[in-house]
């Protein structure tokens, strides 16, 4: 289902098709062999990702805006993960979000869900439109993903939760005689919590090889930093300790992050975790590393801002919103904030 590339295109323009898979590794079709980690990892696909990434966080801020509501620093913190993902590890069928063999992700961190939307919207599995109804009444994108968004494996609201159920899935997986994977994300935060460390301990003992956990390491917590509120250090020997095998990358490195995955598809005998170090808020300067912005959505002036941080013109708005379902008069006025923080610039 990958859609035309876009290599000809300015580097400082947006353009939204169905969904933004460009030239990537296409979603293979069912019973086709899945790119899965695939190596090597050529500069042309890194620079389109990193396009997309672009992209996806203006959607994501663009989307919890238009609520009033949201958690924007986990959203943009875990985005290039979601991305490395859903565009280059996962073998699924977005027009079949059932399909038996499809791998399995689970996002444990639920309230982070606006960085999945966007990822499942331009991935095809609901139109790009659904993303301005976010949080909205009768909106199937609420603010914990849940059951009913197709693509999501899992409903969530209670952290600490994510790790037993794909635990659980991963077994599932073993018992019906079935190929899949099955991927966790959780914030470090719910590290916190003693269900992680249950299910640690569960999916190390059944020796759950085909479950790969991945922590949003991004030291934020709510309204804290997380060694102020329980000091999880040494993290990585924690989990070595609970039988896993652990990798550490930089989260925002889409080789680093490819390659982990790669790495833990080839482990054998005990599952993977990939401990991501991240920057909450990623690529908007007021918002990266501090929690004023884990639950609290930007302002129509701080939108404007964030958005030039992103580096998108007036024109890059305007594509942006009407593709992803704003009103005229909506994509207007940020179009006239973002136009008016340009004069005062130049």
């Amino acid at each position: 289902m990958a859609s035309a590339s876009r290599g000809a295109q300015s580097t400082t323009e947006l353009s939204h098709n169905t969904s933004l898979t460009s030239s990537l590794s296409p979603t293979p079709p069912q019973g086709a062999p899945s790119p899965n980690g695939s190596l090597p990892f050529t500069a042309t696909e890194h620079r389109e990702l990193r396009r997309v990434a672009r992209t996806l966080r203006g959607e994501i801020l663009l989307s919890i805006a238009e609520a009033n509501s949201g958690h924007p620093g986990g959203s943009l913190s875990e985005l290039d993960i979601l991305i490395t993902l859903y565009y280059r590890v996962l073998r699924h069928d977005p027009k079949n979000p059932a399909w038996p063999d499809r791998d399995r992700f689970i996002l444990s961190k639920g309230h982070a869900c606006p960085g999945l939307y966007a990822v499942l919207a331009n991935r095809g599995y609901f139109p790009l439109k659904d993303l301005s109804t976010f949080r909205k009444f009768e909106s199937h994108l609420q603010g914990h993903a849940h059951i009913g968004t197709p693509g999501v494996e899992m409903s969530s609201g209670s952290l600490g939760q994510g790790l037993s159920f794909a635990t659980g899935v991963a077994l599932a997986q073993r018992v019906d005689g079935r190929a899949y994977r099955t991927y966790a994300l959780l914030g470090d935060g719910e590290c916190d919590e003693g269900q992680v460390w249950e299910a640690a301990m569960s999916a190390a003992h059944y020796k759950v090889d085909t479950l790969t956990a991945i922590v949003d390491r991004n030291g934020i917590q709510n309204d804290r930093f997380t060694r102020q509120v329980m000091e999880l250090e040494p993290l990585a020997g924690k989990w070595r300790a609970f039988g896993w095998r652990v990798l550490q990358v930089n989260g925002h490195s889409f080789p680093a992050l490819l390659k982990a995955f790669h790495v833990a598809q080839e482990t054998k005998g005990r599952p993977t975790v990939i401990i991501a170090r991240t920057v909450k808020g990623k690529g908007v300067s007021f918002m990266e590393n501090t929690p004023a912005f884990h639950g609290k959505a930007p302002t129509k002036e701080q939108l404007a801002q964030a958005l030039q941080d992103l580096e998108f013109s007036a024109s890059d708005v305007r594509q942006t919103m009407e593709a992803t379902g704003f009103t005229r008069e909506k994509i207007d006025e940020i179009t006239a904030l973002v136009e008016a923080r340009s004069a005062a610039r130049a």
